[in-house]
């Protein structure tokens, strides 16, 4: 009984140091779709860091409306937006660089061990693709384009919504209304003969 027990704890030893041992090849594989995934890993990191500046922002700007005298608000908000970007700038580029520093022992990792070695290969073959690298490249531009056509294709049918959003949260607020016209009262529905 001793023996069996013996022998099934070394076939385990054995299989987990099998899985823990990543062969060089599959190590390259994942180091070659870490680099090519890295403008995205510091657009990850830029986010999480950039998040909180946001936040605070957000916050600090109705403060301004509210607690800031009116020939201030202005300068304030400035020096608050300069606040910002001096954090961002400060730690944006730390972040980043060191989300590119462990992405080998997380993401690096998780695809040695989820991934085969060929599939690795062609998982970085086709990021690797230049069809596909000049299609990312063009991607921001071509999210603009969309995004300024549906601007102005939807602009006439949202502006009222967001208008009237505006001014049903202020009521409910009780802030005074800003100078736009109240939304006019629904018609009720006809009456059925």
């Amino acid at each position: 009984m001793l023996k069996k027990s013996l022998l099934s704890l070394s076939l385990l030893a054995v299989a987990f140091a099998a899985q823990a041992q990543t062969s060089p090849a599959k190590k390259e594989l994942a180091a070659r779709i870490l680099k090519s995934q890295q403008p995205a890993i510091e657009a990850m990191a830029r986010g999480l860091v950039e998040r909180p500046a946001l936040e605070i922002m957000g916050g600090a700007m109705q403060v301004i409306g509210q607690r800031v005298p009116k020939e201030r608000q202005e300068a304030v908000a400035r020096e608050v937006q300069g606040d910002a970007q001096k954090y961002a700038q400060e730690t944006v580029p730390m972040a980043q660089q060191r989300a590119v520093a462990i992405a080998p022992t997380t993401i690096g990792a998780l695809l040695e061990e989820r991934f085969t070695e060929d599939e690795l290969r062609q998982i970085a073959s086709a990021l690797e693709n230049p069809a596909l690298i000049k299609f990312q490249n063009n991607l921001p531009e071509m999210q603009n384009a969309l995004g300024e056509k549906l601007v102005a294709d939807t602009r006439s049918a949202i502006e009222p919504k967001v208008q009237a959003l505006e001014a049903s949260v202020g009521k409910r607020l009780g802030l005074p209304a800003q100078g736009a016209a109240p939304a006019p009262a629904a018609k009720p529905p006809a009456k059925k003969q």
